[in-house]
C-alpha cells in the first residue's frame, strides 16, 4: 500500500485520468473528491463488497421447475 501525506485542496492522480482530491478534513473525517470518466466505477469499500455479495448469490430459484 503506498501512503501519502496530503493537506486540503492538494491532489494525487492515479494512471492518466483520476484524480483524488482532498477537500476537507474535519477532525478524524477527510472529504475525498474524486474525478474519474464514467465508465470507471467508485464506490465506498462497503458499499463495493455488499454489489459483490450481491452479485455471487446464487440466484433461488433457478434450477427448479415450475408446477
Amino acid at each position: 500500500m503506498l501512503v501519502l501525506s496530503r493537506q486540503r485542496d492538494e491532489s494525487i492522480i492515479i494512471g492518466d485520468n483520476i484524480v483524488i482530491t482532498v477537500v476537507d478534513i474535519r477532525g478524524d473525517k477527510v472529504r475525498l473528491g474524486i474525478e474519474a470518466p464514467k465508465e470507471v466505477p467508485v464506490h465506498r469499500r462497503e458499499v463495493y463488497e455488499a454489489i459483490q455479495r450481491e452479485n455471487n448469490r446464487t440466484p433461488q430459484a433457478e434450477g427448479q421447475s415450475q408446477s
